[in-house]
């Protein structure tokens, strides 16, 4: 009875510890890492200062903390059309099946990729590329299904290609089979404290998928915009802070270990995040469990690794779960990164209006009307991103 009464008495401690906060009055006071300070003290200047080592110690501290290592190494990659059709979207543009394949240690990964690219485009094409968390149909190459989580005509219609593929391809959103795919090529990983889980494994795929675009005389590499929902939305922060080859990166409604600040705990907190998905980031991030002000960083550095490119984070008036206002000032503290490149934020001084949205570069933000969802208002907003940098 004793045993069973402690247990009880610990559960519910659990319980209370990860209780997740929706008050704006019960955030607690916190005090953010500095962006602009390196780990010997020295102030950041210039930009130069911050790209040769500050930006690379920030990167360091969320591989070796929260995301794990970014394998770099493969023996080979090829790349094979696996379906084309030059009359797809009643003849607007032509589909593409890709399939990109790694090999590395006498082990392959393939990454399929669903693409379509406007028919009537003059110069290679801007392409833009989800990283796919929604079921396969959401991206349909036959277009019998159409969907507002990818929709790929709006983005036709736009001038723009727009590309997809799933992360169950790189790793498999599941807390016993994530290891089947791509860490099967990099075991070691599973062995380290600061190695490679999921959200790593997608980012990662991200690259390669990239890798292809530089191969296709249809797409313009200069202009990739990696786009991701949720977790997805985690994943594209880190493969747009990981590789400075995509040239607009975008996170929708990605909350917690997102583009939400940690500190302020608001709605998911990193004990729920990890208990619930112990397969997404390293071990090591699992001691900062109910202790997110001992985390070195927070998420307005990964954000300001992006700097000077573009990124837009969004969020949804339904989904307090993932902290808008929390989003909002990640972004306007990353502001500070930036102002080195001597670019200045159209962002308010304060969260603008839901469907308000702020879609300019260098820094985008909007809150949508309703749910926790990736839709067709998201991506018109993306869109006017896009173009306003052209």
């Amino acid at each position: 009875m004793n045993s069973l009464l402690t247990a009880l008495l610990l559960l519910i401690c659990l319980t209370t510890s990860v209780a997740q906060n929706y008050d704006e009055a019960k955030v607690p006071a916190y005090v953010l890492p500095p962006l602009l300070k390196t780990t010997a003290g020295q102030e950041v200047k210039s930009k130069k200062m911050w790209e040769d080592v500050r930006r690379p110690e920030i990167l360091r501290l969320f591989e070796d903390n929260i995301y794990g290592q970014m394998p770099k190494d493969y023996d080979s990659i090829r790349y094979t059309l696996k379906n084309g059709d030059r009359a797809a979207m009643n003849g607007k543009a032509t589909l593409k099946e890709v399939a990109v394949q790694v090999y590395r240690n006498r082990k392959s990964v393939q990454i399929n990729v669903v693409m379509f690219v406007p028919n009537h485009a003059k110069k290679p094409a801007p392409v833009f590329v989800l990283i796919n968390n929604r079921g396969r149909e959401n991206t349909d190459p036959t277009r019998k299904v159409k969907s507002g989580f990818w929709p790929a005509e709006m983005v036709i219609d736009s001038g723009y290609a727009v590309a997809a593929f799933h992360v169950s391809d790189l790793a498999p959103d599941n807390k016993d089979t994530f290891i089947n795919g791509v860490l099967q090529l990099y075991p070691e990983q599973l062995e380290a404290d600061n190695g490679m889980k999921a959200i790593g494994a997608w980012a990662w795929g991200a690259s390669r998928v990239m890798d292809y675009f530089e191969n296709d005389k249809d797409i313009d590499p200069k202009n990739v915009i990696v786009v991701g929902h949720s977790r997805g939305g985690k994943a594209s922060l880190w493969a747009a802070a990981q590789d400075q080859r995509f040239a607009v990166c975008v996170t929708n409604c990605s909350g917690n270990t997102g583009a939400a600040l940690a500190r302020r705990q608001f709605g998911e907190r990193i004990t729920r995040i990890n208990t619930t998905f112990p397969h997404w980031f390293n071990n090591n991030y699992k001691k900062f469990n109910a202790n997110e002000n001992q985390l070195p960083v927070d998420q307005h550095m990964l954000i300001a690794l992006i700097a000077p490119r573009p990124l837009y984070a969004t969020n949804a008036s339904k989904d307090l779960w993932a902290d808008p206002t929390g989003t909002f000032l990640a972004l306007k503290k990353a502001e500070e990164v930036y102002a080195l490149y001597g670019m200045r934020s159209k962002l308010p001084a304060n969260p603008p209006a839901i469907n308000a949205p702020v879609p300019y570069a260098p820094l985008a933000y909007h809150n949508r009307e309703g749910e926790h969802d990736l839709t067709a208002y998201d991506w018109g907003n993306f869109i006017r991103l896009v173009r306003s940098r052209r």
